[in-house]
């Protein structure tokens, strides 16, 4: 289907969606080409390629707004879903801020959505890349004994966009992804661990060799780990985990939890938050990244915004209804229903992890985290982990069993270092970071 196609199903939708007797309509049509490979040992243990297409309609009438979500695009089927929704907006209460964006358009700049090689990729590569993997993590080490699967994925869509107001838009863009979950055995005991890249142009993707290796090295490390004692000393966050608090802190100044009161940072904005060295920028205009796109998910255009700079809370990031509600202008964020990030970042610093590492005379590294506690109202983060002991500026010896805990307010004012190995494999990321002083709680 070209670009051209899949607007005019889009635009179709609209004019089906007004004749039933909407005031105002958006519909969002995408259709996906998709490939999965799943390899475990020499064999291929799951092969999946699809083409799938979906539609979301928004239908306003009376200042009142209903969904419909359908893979069946039939005039028909979409005419009595639509007949059927706007029925039901009789119960549904009216809301002033309940109508299309006041702003329309598109990001015109060379975003470099698509890389024609995963388009065009011989299907016995993208196997053979999950069989890389394989033979990768169980050469790394003879204690890496199986796996919970080694995958390569990709997808090949094209998202447009129409509404009721005049915008009509459409773009396509592709991604790939590598992955491995070696599984490690010494002694009787078991360990697991998981690495992967991902991005939109194959040649970012990491090598099978140089994820396996990383993957294995994960998983073998981890042997012999003690718990530590209670105690406050500078935690680093190696980037994945840095990036799991990251998109903690994207909750917090996403404007539709602000305005329910579910932030830390409501009634914040012009404040000293953290230290110089957090600055967040979420921007949905660098070219060939995950969260990149011309428009967001209600045809505004995307674009550069900064969240935090150098430790203030300069904005909160919007869709049209929340900006409308709060007195804000749109930020770019919908998803066409929610809020969501576009490629929402810390800024890099200038030294490696290994820096860092070697400036903490003594310390935690957490290299990954499980359950979750963050409380969103008040800031408070929790979390169980597992890292390295850091002794004299070394990684002393592998610990786990332990929770991390502290406040986000504190957390980010106490960041004292960056590391520089910020990765866009996804689209909120950060790059390694050390905060000056945390509660390690275990023993």
């Amino acid at each position: 289907m070209t670009n051209d196609d899949a607007l005019e199903v889009a635009t179709r939708a609209v004019d089906l969606a007004i004749e039933a007797g909407a005031e105002h309509a958006e519909a969002s049509f995408s259709i996906a080409a998709r490939f999965h490979v799943e390899a475990r040992g020499a064999a291929v243990s799951k092969l999946e390629r699809s083409t799938g297409s979906s539609m979301h309609v928004r239908l306003w009438r009376d200042r009142r707004h209903a969904t419909v979500s359908t893979s069946d695009l039939t005039a028909q089927a979409l005419r009595a879903s639509f007949l059927g929704a706007l029925d039901q907006l009789r119960y549904v209460a009216q809301d002033p801020y309940a109508e299309l964006p006041d702003e329309f358009g598109a990001f015109t700049g060379d975003l470099a959505l698509v890389d024609p090689t995963i388009v065009v990729r011989e299907e016995a590569e993208k196997i053979e890349d999950a069989l890389a993997l394989e033979r990768s993590i169980r050469a790394a080490d003879p204690r890496i004994i199986n796996s919970s699967g080694s995958h390569y994925s990709d997808a090949n869509a094209t998202i447009a966009l129409a509404n009721s107001a005049g915008f009509r838009g459409v773009y396509t863009a592709s991604r790939a992804s590598r992955s491995t979950g070696p599984v490690a055995e010494d002694h009787g005991a078991k360990r697991t661990a998981h690495y992967g890249t991902a991005g939109r142009v194959l040649h970012d993707l990491e090598t099978p060799d140089a994820i396996g290796a990383v993957a294995a090295r994960r998983a073998v490390e981890m042997f012999g780990a003690r718990k530590p004692s209670t105690m406050r000393v500078p935690v680093i966050f190696e980037r994945d985990v840095a990036a799991a608090v990251v998109d903690d802190i994207f909750s917090a100044v996403a404007a539709s939890n602000v305005a329910v009161g579910n932030s830390w940072l409501a009634d914040r904005v012009g404040e000293r938050i953290g230290s110089h060295l957090v600055t967040i920028i979420d921007d949905g205009t660098l070219p060939a990244r995950l969260g990149s796109a011309p428009f967001d998910g209600e045809g505004v255009p995307t674009r550069r915004t900064s969240v935090f700079e150098n430790g203030v809370l300069r904005t909160f990031l919007y869709d049209s209804y929340y900006a409308r509600k709060m007195g804000a202008r749109t930020t770019g964020n919908s998803t066409g229903g929610a809020i969501g990030a576009n490629n929402f970042y810390l800024v890099p610093g200038d030294g490696s992890l290994a820096d860092l590492v070697a400036a903490t005379r003594r310390g935690v590294l957490v290299l990954d985290t499980i359950g979750f506690a963050t409380e969103h109202a008040t800031g408070s983060y929790s979390r169980g982990a597992r890292g390295f002991m850091i002794e004299n500026g070394e990684l002393a010896y592998p610990i786990d069993e332990f929770t991390v805990a502290g406040n986000f307010a504190d957390m980010l004012a106490g960041v004292d270092a960056v590391a520089n190995d910020l990765r866009f494999d996804g689209s909120t990321v950060s790059p390694s970071f050390r905060v000056a002083e945390m509660t390690i709680s275990g023993n």
